[in-house]
């Protein structure tokens, strides 16, 4: 199979050094393709920069898009040795904009990822020029998925023990086909997902020791969030919430009218919570929208940052 990031850009894949949320180096994977205004593209929970394969060719037409993994996550670094904490991609994220860009940026970013650039917006306003957010997790009262409770529920040394053997690499076969299932049941057409596309979304699990550690370690910071939230103890999504008015640059909120996940009813919400913001509901979309509604999220990208 070729090379996915030398085919999708001019230099292949790249990487960058940051300092993490840890004080320790950390080496990032990103590509780049286009000129002009810079636009970060930024993945959800246990995905990649491949989530973003149908939009990095229309909008590198018009724009300098860059295609990030998140620490943990895809071609980049997975240090095993610290945990994590909570908001740590925030000041990440914040450390590879001003790496790759002497220039605001506009950000589009997917499901999790949504939530992270939320943040950056409040923290950090100078970086952000414009802000695309697509089905984002802000009002969630529970994990979304079963998988995702039971991976919450598991000691996380039990996790780092399986991902060590390599049982992933062992089982590849079934690991593909549990997670095409479970992709399948985030899109509107489930024929859209293709063999190609399954073996490049499991491929960081199958071939990267520590990715499910990594992700896992997510979903139960995530979860403690949520709980947190829930028991109105200190906690990062609350702080994003109350300071979602605080956001001025532009900012389209997209939503997948079937996201099972999280109901279109957020993103009206989140839409009245930012004060410069315009909503598009996405017709025939569940939660997989960079995939599922591809074409209506690149126009829409498109005809907003333009403008």
């Amino acid at each position: 199979m070729n090379d996915w990031w030398q085919a999708t850009f001019p230099q292949g894949r790249q990487t960058l050094t940051i300092t993490d949320a840890n004080g320790y180096p950390v080496q990032i994977a990103y590509g780049e393709a286009g000129t002009g205004k810079p636009v970060i593209l930024l993945h959800g929970m246990g995905s990649w920069s491949y989530n973003w394969r149908y939009s990095i060719g229309p909008l590198s037409q018009f724009f300098r898009v860059i295609c990030f993994d998140a620490k943990g996550y895809g071609f980049s670094e997975k240090p095993l040795s610290r945990r994590e904490k909570s908001g740590h991609q925030i000041v990440e994220l914040e450390r590879i904009i001003r790496i790759l860009s002497d220039e605001p940026v506009a950000i589009v970013a997917e499901s999790l990822g949504g939530l992270v650039a939320l943040a950056l917006a409040q923290e950090h306003p100078q970086l952000v020029a414009q802000l695309v957010v697509i089905n984002v997790p802000i009002f969630a009262e529970r994990l979304p998925h079963w998988g995702m409770s039971l991976l919450a529920q598991i000691p996380l040394e039990i996790v780092q023990a399986i991902d060590t053997l390599r049982l992933a690499n062992l089982f590849a076969p079934l690991v593909r086909e549990v997670m095409a299932i479970e992709r399948r049941n985030v899109l509107f057409d489930p024929s859209v997902l293709t063999a190609e596309d399954v073996y490049w979304i499991t491929y960081p699990f199958i071939e990267f020791p520590g990715t499910l550690t990594k992700i896992t370690e997510e979903i139960q910071i995530a979860a403690r969030e949520i709980d947190n939230l829930q028991a109105n103890k200190p906690n990062l999504l609350s702080q994003i919430q109350n300071n979602l008015h605080a956001i001025n640059c532009p900012a389209l909120v997209m939503w997948g009218e079937q996201d099972s996940w999280f109901p279109v009813s957020h993103g009206k919400k989140l839409h009245q919570c930012l004060p410069n913001s315009r909503l598009q509901i996405l017709p025939h979309c569940c939660h997989d929208a960079s995939t599922g509604a591809s074409k209506q999220v690149n126009a829409a990208i498109i005809e907003f940052l333009r403008n």
